[in-house]
């Protein structure tokens, strides 16, 4: 059956629930002169602990897609990070 080929839902089934927002894993602000700090914290099985500070200059390779990641917060902004997509930073 391909997806176009998909049956009505039956009376009665109730609708698939949303996914969940991921919770942030860290939160981010922009300075005036756009350099972008990123605030990390992880934490996984066994205790294990980290946190890490990524600052982010306009001219890094990286920073459109942070940035777009981001939500673009104003100059003097703050945002939450959401998880990076794997491969992404």
């Amino acid at each position: 059956m391909s997806i176009h080929n998909i049956p009505p839902r039956p009376p009665g089934m109730p609708e698939s629930k949303p996914e969940p927002e991921p919770k942030p894993v860290g939160s981010a602000y922009r300075r005036p002169d756009g350099t972008l700090e990123l605030r990390m914290h992880a934490e996984a099985r066994g205790g294990v602990v980290g946190s890490a500070l990524f600052i982010l200059k306009p001219d890094d390779p990286r920073y459109a897609s942070v940035l777009e990641h981001l939500g673009h917060p104003p100059s003097g902004g703050y945002a939450p990070v959401k998880p990076f997509p794997w491969g992404m930073f």
